[in-house]
């Protein structure tokens, strides 16, 4: 049983990117296929695929590397909230990633979306992780 199914979410792609896999798979929420999708959106991941068993599902999220050196596009992945101590964040006081350079994954009452795009839209919420 786990109890914190996106701390999973991110060592399962946090233990695929040290291995030097491709691909790697993940057991699938809606949560978890939000933040896929603005991993995706932002250039993290080279793509993804939502595969249906008609039970959970899974999520297959094919990593980026660089063609020439073989680092990660991803360079670490920082879980924030944890159900012990949740973190929440107000438009005023939103956390800055390595000065703008990385993003910060947030769960907003208008869906999973990064930092910059929670201050355009002047929403806070729950800061899930930090990625850069």
């Amino acid at each position: 049983m786990n109890t914190d199914p996106i701390a999973d979410y991110l060592t399962r792609v946090r233990n695929a990117i040290k291995a030097n896999h491709r691909v790697v798979e993940i057991p699938a929420s809606n949560l978890k296929k939000e933040i896929t999708k603005v991993l995706f959106d932002k250039g993290y991941i080279t793509n993804y695929k939502f595969e249906d068993d008609n039970l959970q599902g899974t999520i297959k999220i094919a990593l980026k590397y660089h063609p020439v050196s073989k680092i990660s596009a991803i360079r670490t992945l920082k879980r924030v909230s944890k159900p012990g101590l949740r973190k929440y964040a107000g438009v005023d006081s939103m956390p800055r990633v390595l000065n703008g350079l990385g993003i910060a994954i947030l769960s907003t009452s208008k869906g999973v979306m990064t930092d910059k795009e929670a201050r355009v839209q002047n929403v806070g919420g729950e800061v899930l992780c930090y990625v850069y």
